[in-house]
C-alpha cells in the first residue's frame, strides 16, 4: 500500500480520536466530585458561562470549515487540470490528489485544533472567529481560484 493511500484515512482517524478524547475531558470536568462529600463540585463563575466545546454552533462551524476545506480542494484541481500554476503549495504536492486531500483534512483539523486551545484557555469568542474566519477565507479563495483563467496555448504548439 502506497504512502498516499494511507494519509486521508489516517487524519480522519485522528481527528476523531482527538474529538472523542475532548469530548471525554469536558465530560469528566463535568462530573468531577468533590473531596470527602461524595458530591459534584459547584462549577466556578467561569464553568457557568462556559459552553461545552462540541455544542451546536461549533459543531455547525467546524462542517463549515470541512465543507470549504472540500470546495477549496475542488476549486484547485480545477484551475490545475486547466494548467494554471499553484503559487501557495508546489504543482506536484496538489497533482498529487490523495496527498493534497491529506494536507486539506490537516488544514482542517488544524483549525479544530486552535478553537480548541481557545476554549480550554477561556478565550470562547476567540475559538468561534477561528472557524468563521476560516470559512470565510476559504469562499474568497475558492471564487478566486474559479475565475483563474488558463494559461495562453505556448507559441511553439
Amino acid at each position: 500500500m502506497r504512502v498516499a493511500q494511507w494519509i486521508v484515512p489516517a487524519l480522519l482517524s485522528g481527528i476523531l480520536l482527538l474529538a472523542s478524547a475532548a469530548k471525554a475531558q469536558e465530560d469528566a470536568a463535568a462530573t468531577r466530585i468533590s473531596p470527602g462529600t461524595g458530591h459534584s463540585a459547584a462549577p466556578s463563575h467561569a464553568a457557568k458561562s462556559c459552553h461545552p466545546f462540541w455544542d451546536r454552533d461549533n459543531i455547525v462551524l467546524f462542517a463549515g470549515v470541512g465543507v470549504v476545506r472540500a470546495l477549496d480542494y475542488l476549486s484547485t484541481r480545477h484551475f490545475r487540470d486547466r494548467g494554471v500554476n499553484e503559487w501557495l503549495l508546489s504543482n506536484s504536492l496538489v497533482d498529487n490528489k490523495p496527498l493534497f486531500a491529506g494536507i486539506e483534512a490537516a488544514g482542517a483539523a488544524a483549525s479544530i485544533g486552535v478553537s480548541y486551545i481557545l476554549h480550554r484557555s477561556g478565550h470562547h469568542k476567540l475559538e468561534r472567529w477561528v472557524s468563521i474566519l476560516h470559512i470565510g477565507v476559504g469562499v474568497g479563495a475558492s471564487a478566486r481560484n474559479y475565475t483563474l483563467k488558463a494559461p495562453p496555448p505556448s507559441a511553439g504548439h
